[in-house]
């Protein structure tokens, strides 16, 4: 008999036409609401459950925040010790926080790649578990399953709206929706400008590596997206947007004033698509949208950067 997953079902519901410049009703999925703050434990949890499964008794991650949280919980679960290994870019707090949540901490060079290959090389080392944040496919299958829900539920939707850094939550959603077959379904793709390595990529028509991370938002600070994710495209209907830092900070505010829920600028990103792009969303009735969360974020944190950026 399969393990329980260690991601919740969380809920779905429907805005207002009046709540974006969209006109349209918008379906939210309130991944925010998961037990690690975030849609991460979605893939990580099904990803660190198999590392055990096999026999792994450690844990290694990389991680900004989200996806070490994630691992952190799942490992607490698990019985087993996890160490998430961080870049210098990775705030105090969320570094306490992933501590709080049962994992050591380790911090390691100056961007996520510097980080990585040092978790990698940790875990080689202690013959431990390596789990990647983003690129991986039983990450991919673990993200499916908010397709699996909303389809569950019941809600019609003709497009999906999603973040993307790494790119593993999109090709998640590809998968989902390819296994519910919804194939037709076109993801939406957002970035923020200042991380946007899927955009860049898709305007180059290679995988394009970005020189730095210049973005707010710190969660999808993948100077490359994950080849597969590169390769979506080709095979999936997706279309990639940007929005600026200001327009994800005031959709998280919109969205914290209307809904009582904090999320990321990342997640503002997806969010503030259905204003700053609401000629793109009129081609559509019921859109998706993904609400990923983050841990990343507290509303004195909101104000701050709202003041910056004004």
């Amino acid at each position: 008999m399969p393990a329980l997953p260690l991601h919740l079902d969380t809920p779905l519901f429907r805005t207002s036409e009046a709540y974006s410049k969209s006109g349209r009703p918008l379906w939210l999925k309130l991944d925010a609401l998961q037990p690690s703050g975030s849609f991460k434990l979605r893939g990580v949890g099904r990803l660190c459950q198999h590392e055990v499964e096999n026999g792994a008794g450690e844990i290694f991650c990389a991680s900004g925040g989200n996806a070490g949280i994630a691992a952190a919980y799942a490992g607490r679960a698990l019985g087993v010790p996890v160490t998430i290994v961080v870049p210098e870019t990775t705030s105090v707090e969320v570094r306490l926080l992933i501590e709080a949540t049962g994992a050591a901490v380790l911090v390691h060079g100056a961007v996520f790649d510097a980080a990585n290959a040092h978790a990698i090389a940790l875990a080689e080392a202690r013959k431990a578990a390596y789990v990647h944040p983003f690129d991986h496919p039983l990450l991919w299958e673990g993200h499916g399953t908010l397709i699996d829900e909303v389809v569950a539920k019941g809600a019609e939707f003709d497009c999906v709206i999603a973040s993307v850094g790494g790119g593993g939550l999109m090709a998640g959603i590809v998968e989902g929706l390819r296994r519910n077959g919804l194939s037709h379904v076109p993801v939406i793709a957002v970035e923020t400008e200042g991380a946007a390595s899927l955009n860049a990529s898709v305007m180059a028509g290679e995988r394009v590596t970005l020189p730095a991370i210049t973005s707010i938002a710190n969660s999808l600070g993948a100077r490359q997206v994950a080849q597969h994710v590169f390769e979506l495209p080709s095979s999936h209907p997706i279309e990639s947007v940007t929005v600026s830092d200001a327009d994800a900070v005031a959709a998280c505010l919109k969205f914290a004033d209307a809904y009582r829920i904090l999320v990321e600028p990342a997640c503002g990103a997806v969010l503030a698509v259905a204003d700053v792009h609401a000629g793109l969303l009129s081609r559509f009735q019921n859109p998706l949208i993904e609400v990923c969360g983050g841990i990343g974020v507290s509303l004195a944190k909101l104000r701050a950067w709202q003041e910056t950026l004004l």
